[in-house]
């Protein structure tokens, strides 16, 4: 496939739905982008966890509330059948359905699918906390010989449903009568580009004609953050601002800020969005992943993202000056962002490709980052500038790339590449044109 040219068989995007910490939909991402407001503060939702001050990039906007009245107004029934991770994904298909402007009432559903990425989603204390004294109560403590006894019990009726990876596919699947292709995935922070990389491939083989693509996730989690803290990945305390927590490739970074996000893009044919006339926002140009590990387990970061990057730029027959930035996974850690830049150094060569790190406003929500960063890129060169990084204040000589600082930098190319990287050494990177 060259760049320049398009036929028929061309993946495009034409519909955009996105619930982030930095705006819900399109438009108040691109405003709050440009302005350069982040998502990030300390939580109204989570207090007492074990992020550091309790700072989270959340979704202020989406609650019990909101969802009832507006975000999931037209699956309110079914919300409690939804932690929160499934109800913002599924709010972001709807968003993007409703953006997409289909005609649900004539469209082939047998040859619409959902390709939807998660994370494993945990209960909270709360939902725990009951079964938990039960089976103290026949074992002396909480130990699992009293679950079957006296815990199972005790959880809530639809404890199951509203936890399962694959559920937000099926919800979404239900609600707009999807009858094609689906499949759920469970990658961390690289579920995102992957669910596009098979999305794309469905298209390709002419196994459906629209897809329903997207990611729900969060970081933003009692437990999770505690599993978080022993595994040493969350930031340290300092700055005090909670604005200042995220500072990918800066030199004084020191782990990153827990979030929660989703987004989803509906992927159709060119002569499929053409023939309805719908508005096109960009075409997937190609996709690429690789895992890179050591026999001990310890992941190759710089590996993994070189090997991904060069299987994308391979598929879609670019080189790397064909591209117009990067949007970097920079999640602020302090071995992997260095790796990261070797990775696009090595890559790139002596093209100084502009990199830009929306994780230093949207935090990191685990498997929601792909589509919501890969988002941040989108609606900025649609708008016609690259977003900035925020925080880079000290430059680290260990990362040395071309960070996008300033507002307002104007993409020199309407091509990008979206990078997400998980701790386990899993990358996946996809490749956008903007039209």
């Amino acid at each position: 496939m060259s760049l320049k040219s398009k036929s028929a068989q061309d993946i495009v995007i034409t519909g955009v739905g996105i619930v982030s910490p930095v705006g819900i939909g399109l438009s108040a991402l691109t405003e709050n982008l440009r302005a350069g407001a982040t998502g990030i503060s300390k939580s109204k939702f989570f207090p007492g966890f074990a992020s550091p001050d309790a700072v989270t990039a959340e979704i202020g906007d989406f609650n019990e509330e909101t969802a009832k009245k507006i975000y999931l107004k037209e699956v309110r029934r079914s919300i409690k059948l939804m932690c929160r991770d499934i109800q913002l994904g599924v709010a972001s298909a709807l968003m993007a359905l409703e953006d997409s402007k289909l005609n649900m009432e004539s469209i082939d559903h047998t040859r619409m699918g959902v390709e939807f990425g998660a994370n494993l989603m945990l209960s909270e204390p709360a939902v725990l906390g009951g079964p938990a004294v039960a089976m103290s109560e026949i074992t002396g403590d909480a130990s699992f010989k009293g679950w079957g006894e006296a815990g199972y019990s005790k959880m809530e009726p639809l404890w199951l449903l509203r936890y399962l990876p694959n559920m937000p596919a099926c919800h979404i699947s239900i609600a707009s009568d999807a009858r094609g292709p689906s499949n759920s995935l469970t990658l961390d922070e690289a579920s995102g580009n992957v669910v596009i990389g098979e999305a794309v491939r469905i298209l390709q083989r002419g196994a459906a004609d629209i897809m329903i693509t997207g990611a729900t996730g969060s970081y933003s989690h009692p437990v999770r953050t505690l599993h978080l803290a022993l595994v040493k990945t969350l930031l340290a305390s300092s700055p005090a601002e909670p604005a200042r927590r995220s500072r990918p490739f800066e030199k004084d970074r020191s782990g990153f800020v827990v979030g929660e996000g989703a987004g989803t893009l509906i992927l159709e044919t060119r002569a499929h969005a053409e023939a309805r006339g719908a508005t096109i926002y960009g075409r997937v140009l190609s996709t690429g992943a690789a895992t890179c590990v050591n026999p001990d387990g310890q992941p190759r970061y710089q590996d993994a993202v070189k090997g991904a990057l060069k299987a994308a730029l391979r598929s879609a027959e670019m080189e790397p000056t064909d591209i117009g930035h990067y949007n970097a996974h920079a999640a602020g850690l302090p071995e992997a962002d260095a790796a990261e830049a070797r990775a696009i150094n090595e890559v790139f060569g002596s093209y100084r490709v502009p990199v830009t790190a929306p994780k230093s406003y949207v935090g990191n929500s685990s498997a929601g980052s792909g589509l919501v960063e890969l988002m941040t890129s989108l609606a900025g060169v649609k708008a016609g500038f690259i977003p900035r990084t925020l925080n880079y204040e000290t430059p680290d000589p260990a990362c040395d790339v071309s960070i996008v600082t300033d507002p307002g930098v104007s993409p020199a190319l309407k091509t990008f590449v979206s990078m997400n990287v998980t701790r386990k050494g899993q990358a996946a990177a996809v490749i956008i044109e903007v039209e």
